[in-house]
């Protein structure tokens, strides 16, 4: 019979091989099961949760709004559901202390997920968008002693927020990382930047991989290769497009009586074969 730490570790070693620079990998984020498995079949090699887009489907805004038990019941459910490593989002870690981070990598391994994102941005409504470095980088160690006291290789994503808040540039950006990386970290999340030449002077100075947000308006994924990039991921932005879709097409029905926004939907018996199928 396999054994579960086993299979985790192994996940785990399988995920951060994925992150080379040069040869990124592509996380079309889910957030709930059936995401997870069209993602899975459409041929993605590790699965990424998307922390807006699974606050949504709960019921709760984004921003450190949901509460961990119900966050990573949803993860469990993803990883339970594909055969491919799966990484979590969980904001800034359901927590308001390190302890409480290092709890939350507790249960995301407890979970089946290989990988985390860990965000600085602080969401309490006071005039600092960012934690301190120092601050951040204790939330990001305790991480790291967690899983490794779990014997579990999780890859840390640090996230920082200083483009996607605008509270700093390049330079802030690189000492974040830096710092963040020391503390345990072992890639660096930087949603918000996606022009190719500051693209650029980030993969080459953060010493670590590099995960760039994508989206409507970013360089392709070709291009984000060519500058060094080692992740490329896009956040709610699946979310975001199939929640207009709800919307587009609920104010058709309501407003025209017309159907014309239901087409090219999924086959209905393609997509139940398909969540049928035993993982």
């Amino acid at each position: 019979m396999t054994n579960p730490a086993t299979v985790l570790r192994d996940r785990a070693l399988a995920f951060r091989s994925l992150h080379v620079p040069g040869r990124p990998l592509v996380l079309p984020n889910a957030w709930d099961t059936a995401g997870a498995r069209l993602v899975e079949d459409a041929g993605a090699a590790a699965v990424a949760t998307t922390s807006a887009g699974l606050a949504w489907a709960l019921g709760a805004a984004d921003g450190d709004r949901l509460d961990r038990d119900g966050a990573l019941a949803a993860v469990a459910r993803i990883a339970g559901a594909v055969r491919v490593p799966v990484s979590a989002d969980v904001e800034s870690g359901y927590a308001g202390d390190p302890a409480g981070v290092a709890g939350t990598v507790r249960a995301v391994l407890a979970a089946g997920a290989v990988g985390v994102n860990i965000e600085d941005a602080l969401h309490d409504g006071g005039d600092r968008p960012l934690r301190s470095v120092a601050e951040q980088a204790e939330r990001i160690a305790a991480a790291r002693e967690a899983a490794d006291a779990a014997r579990v290789p999780l890859f840390v994503n640090a996230r920082i927020d200083t483009f996607l808040r605008g509270a700093g540039g390049v330079d802030l950006t690189l000492e974040r990382a830096a710092a963040f990386l020391a503390a345990g970290a072992d890639g660096v999340f930087v949603p918000g930047a996606v022009d190719p030449g500051i693209v650029k002077v980030l993969a080459d100075g953060v010493d670590g991989p590099l995960n760039v947000m994508a989206g409507p308006g970013a360089p392709p994924v070709a291009e984000l290769a060519a500058l060094g990039v080692a992740r490329v991921s896009v956040g709610s932005g699946l979310a975001q497009a199939a929640h207009a879709l709800v919307r587009r097409a609920a104010r058709e029905l309501l407003d025209a009586g017309t159907y014309g926004s239901l087409a090219g939907g999924l086959d209905y018996g393609e997509l139940n074969t398909l969540l049928g199928q035993s993982r």
